[in-house]
């Protein structure tokens, strides 16, 4: 009976009483190089066309089987990878200037997608996981305290169940998905567009008059024009307080409470 190889690594098994006098050298290749690569091997692989499968053969060293891919491209686009239908952990990482997307295969070294797959952006390192269809994040939930001494990037909305104290700068390419932070040293106040656009207070005395917001810009202008409808304002928190100045000068102020009160020369309302 001939060797018959194993569903997920492709190791070759033996049958009994095969490969008599020559067994070893089949037994140091499945252990010395097949398993040792599926759980410590690392390969670079050059992706050159858009849908590219990575190698994958019974019983000999290939791309596939290897713990960690390094992907780099020729193709001067966003690409896509396969790896085999099967059960596998991979650590894989984008060095291209591209997204690279990892499917699995409906067979072993096809181009057509089993399932969903996961993209991989530009530059960035991902741990992934398959039961042979669909390809997902291995790492989703974190139990216990996270910390990291480099900065932050969140690309996508934050949902922050729990408080949110930070001491360094926070940088958000999305929107925050609450209005504020705590007031206070080192902390970060979140002007987001909608809670700022839905603050409009009325003032009661002839030197003040409505003033709406929209993040940055005030939509008002000064009595003598000199600050125009559409200007830049900077927004500033000190201890719980956004201040709203255009050079350095504070025309308005909001505090914790959502109270809105004018405290320089905004006299009269505009739109943009």
């Amino acid at each position: 009976m001939p060797s018959t190889y194993s569903p997920e690594l492709r190791i070759e098994l033996i049958a009994n009483g095969e490969q008599s006098g020559t067994w070893g050298a089949t037994t140091n290749s499945n252990l010395g190089t097949l398993i040792e690569s599926a759980i410590s091997g690392a390969v670079s692989v050059s992706v050159t066309t858009a849908n590219q499968a990575l190698t994958a053969v019974n019983g000999a060293a290939d791309e596939a089987r290897n713990a960690v891919i390094d992907l780099t491209t020729t193709t001067a686009a966003n690409f896509a990878v396969y790896i085999p239908p099967s059960s596998k952990l991979y650590i894989v990482r984008n060095s291209s200037a591209y997204s690279a997307t990892i499917y699995c295969s409906t067979a072993l070294g096809n181009t057509t997608a089993a399932g969903t797959g996961v993209v991989i952006p530009a530059g960035k390192t991902c741990m992934i996981w398959t039961a042979g269809a669909n390809v997902v994040e291995q790492l989703n939930h974190i139990v216990g305290a996270f910390s990291t001494t480099d900065g932050l990037a969140v690309g996508g909305n934050a949902t922050i169940a729990g408080t949110l104290g930070v001491t360094g700068t926070t940088l958000f390419t999305g929107i925050p998905s609450g209005p504020t932070a705590a007031g206070g040293t080192n902390t970060t106040q979140l002007a987001t567009t909608a809670f700022v656009t839905s603050v409009v207070a009325t003032l009661g005395t002839a030197a003040t008059k409505n003033v709406g917001l929209l993040n940055t810009n005030v939509v008002q202008r000064t009595a003598d024009n000199s600050v125009p409808i559409g200007s830049t304002w900077s927004v500033v928190e000190s201890a719980g307080v956004l201040y709203f100045a255009v050079s350095g000068v504070n025309k308005a102020k909001l505090d914790a409470s959502g109270n809105l009160t004018v405290v320089g020369d905004v006299t009269a309302y505009g739109t943009v």
